[in-house]
């Protein structure tokens, strides 16, 4: 079943308490808390008990979002250490990463090896604490094509080496399609990340239903994840529940 939740850096303004007030009165389920927004790295007892919170609002954990980038740290488990106990004090099935900073496009046969070596050695520490590793499909990193993000699936090969899933503008609709489908296939793709723009401009999510239908048809939906709202158009809480609305209309109709 997908269910609907929130990537907490959607509002960073706010507070962790407001965010689940209001996500849990929109009838929410999930959150993503993000690093440094909501949860600092490191701070385990600030992350169990925003946890314990979580739970008590009647609402999940659906990942820890963290800004750890590849190949950027020259102490990289000591870095992605820090995450981690955030992650785990959080009880976060899930910990997001960034494929690097350099895109396919200028990315040499050496970069794509040392960021898959690294990607790998980072998927193996989080196992050791039974929290899997997702790279978020991004621009601007080795995620920002089907072909390059299968590429460093492939060149990493570690069975805790997942994708979250966004529609980057670069694409079109019809790329979009196939790299779901086929992380859907490959047992490759965990959460969503929900939200509709008309080329770099933020727009209700009501004018993406088409889209999304579209997107929701690649995957099978009696599998667990969870679709989490993302950029809500003028950070407004009116907004804000509009598009919820229609993220639960969508998934109503696709039950």
């Amino acid at each position: 079943m997908i269910l609907p939740g929130l990537v907490s850096v959607t509002f960073r303004e706010r507070s962790a308490i407001e965010i689940l007030e209001l996500s849990s009165h929109c009838g929410l389920k999930a959150i993503e808390w993000s690093e440094n927004a909501h949860v600092q790295p490191g701070d385990a007892a600030g992350a169990h008990n925003l946890y314990a919170r979580t739970i008590d609002s009647g609402m999940q954990i659906a990942a820890y979002g963290s800004y750890f980038r590849l190949l950027v740290n020259q102490q990289p488990e000591q870095v992605f250490r820090e995450s981690l106990i955030a992650a785990k004090a959080l009880h976060a099935p899930l910990i997001r990463i960034w494929a690097g900073t350099v895109p396919s496009s200028a990315a040499s046969s050496d970069y794509y090896a040392r960021i898959a070596q690294e990607a790998k050695l980072i998927a193996e520490m989080a196992a050791a604490e039974g929290i899997k590793v997702a790279l978020e499909w991004h621009r601007g990193t080795l995620t920002d094509t089907n072909q390059s993000s299968m590429r460093l699936l492939e060149e990493a090969d570690h069975a805790n080496l997942f994708c979250l899933w966004q529609p980057t503008p670069e694409l079109s609709v019809k790329e979009r399609c196939e790299g779901l489908h086929e992380l859907a296939e490959r047992k490759k793709l965990l959460n969503l990340h929900a939200y509709y723009w008309e080329g770099d401009i933020r727009r209700p999510f009501a004018e993406g239903i088409h889209e999304w239908s579209q997107y929701l048809a690649q995957i099978d939906s009696r599998e667990d994840r969870y679709m989490l709202m993302e950029f809500v158009m003028g950070n407004t809480v009116e907004q804000f529940k509009s598009d919820v609305a229609a993220i639960q209309q969508l998934l109503n109709e696709l039950s």
